[in-house]
């Protein structure tokens, strides 16, 4: 078969390859390089098939080099972007081959960074980045080693840009309730309540009784104005439940309500 024609496509770095006058297949800028595809030149059945191979593999390269060009991305992120683009499965995985040897694609890299940049700035915890480094393909047992090789100590700052913003509570929730409501918070982020307590003891967030009573006269007026329409007894009542649920002892619930807080007759001027 004699190449008959060569044409551009209308994609950049395209060509259509005519042969007998028919078109055959098309080829990118490499892949003509490669094989000097010119006008009048004779292939066999062979060569076509090994040219075909050659510009698939091309392409399913050009395609992950250009996505891996953004950012960082696992084997999978990548084979899956190809996929998306029609590439075979055969192209694709050689191509994701190419790049590691190159050390361009690399996942366990890939986790030791991704970790790294939580520690700095990020706000999840070892759970948390196990669960999205496995969503993003990462083996985890590669994920696991690389989170095991973190301190203890070293999850402290990131768990603190978790529960900053709740620090501003002190003094309008009970010290056990505003504790509670950070472990909380620090457990959805992916931490264990090991780490979680000693994030919040390193907050120092020591009993001030200021900001206890503070705290206690607030929920207080609460309680009472949402109990307020029920008699005296059943009020005080459902307000001392009210108290506990939110982290208030036995002794500041009934400092309260014996009125050494707040005279009780006067709360209905709240």
């Amino acid at each position: 078969m004699i190449i008959t024609k060569v044409s551009a496509q209308k994609r950049p770095g395209r060509y259509n390859i005519f042969l007998d006058g028919k078109y055959a297949f098309s080829a990118g800028e490499k892949t003509i390089a490669e094989f000097v595809l010119l006008k009048g030149k004779e292939l066999d059945d062979e060569q076509v098939e090994k040219i075909r191979q050659f510009d698939a593999d091309a392409k399913a390269s050009d395609l992950a080099a250009h996505f891996l060009s953004y950012e960082p991305r696992t084997i999978f992120e990548v084979l899956q972007y190809l996929k998306k683009h029609e590439i075979s499965d055969e192209a694709a995985n050689s191509a994701v081959n190419q790049l590691n040897e190159l050390g361009y694609l690399d996942d366990r890299q890939y986790a030791k960074l991704f970790i790294k940049n939580d520690l700095r700035v990020g706000s999840d915890g070892p759970k948390s980045l196990l669960r999205k480094l496995t969503q993003k393909g990462v083996d985890p047992e590669i994920s696991q080693t690389e989170l095991d090789e973190v301190m203890d100590e070293d999850w402290i700052e990131v768990g603190q840009r978790v529960i900053k913003s709740m620090i501003h509570q002190a003094g309008k929730l009970a010290q056990r309730e505003l504790k509670r409501k950070m472990k909380t918070k620090l457990l959805m982020h992916g931490f264990d309540g090991g780490i979680s307590s000693e994030i919040i003891a390193s907050l120092d967030l020591e009993d001030d009784e200021d900001l206890q009573m503070q705290a206690l006269k607030k929920q207080g007026i609460k309680a009472y104005k949402r109990f307020r329409r029920y008699d005296e007894s059943e009020c005080k009542f459902r307000m001392k439940k009210y108290l506990f649920n939110h982290g208030f002892s036995t002794s500041e619930i009934d400092a309260f309500l014996n009125g050494e807080v707040i005279n009780f007759d006067d709360l209905a001027e709240y």
